[in-house]
């Protein structure tokens, strides 16, 4: 039997696969349990007097792709602000809310964990 820890949409799961034979291996899920504490991510880019109220974060582990707003752009909710690549798929972290950019605090190219702050608004 292997055991894997499994994350799905922020909740941990415990996994126990069994090994078989021929055809599919029975899968048991544990119940979730607590996510482990993040180490303390790395100061921003961006200097603390221009960071704004509202944190926008990276959803999934990946790479920054390309950045579609600046630093002072309007943006409504749903926006796109940063484009991260993950498993071969782009994908789109929008604002989270109507407001301005107020820092983008990620460059291209750069890796990035699921919760990372990539860019606040105001």
């Amino acid at each position: 039997m292997k055991n894997y820890t499994i994350t799905v949409n922020g909740t941990v799961y415990e996994v126990s696969v069994e090994e078989g034979g021929a055809g599919s291996a029975p899968v048991r899920a544990a119940a979730p349990k607590a996510a482990p504490k993040a180490a303390p991510a790395a100061a921003p880019k961006a200097a603390a007097g221009a960071a704004g109220s509202v944190e926008v974060t990276a959803s999934v582990p990946g790479k920054v792709f390309k950045i579609e707003a600046n630093t002072g752009a309007t943006v409504k909710a749903g926006d796109p602000i940063v484009i991260l690549e993950a498993m071969k798929m782009e994908i789109p972290v929008v604002a989270p809310e109507d407001g301005t950019v107020a820092s983008i605090n990620v460059a291209v190219g750069d890796a990035v964990e699921s919760g990372d702050v990539l860019a606040t608004m105001n």
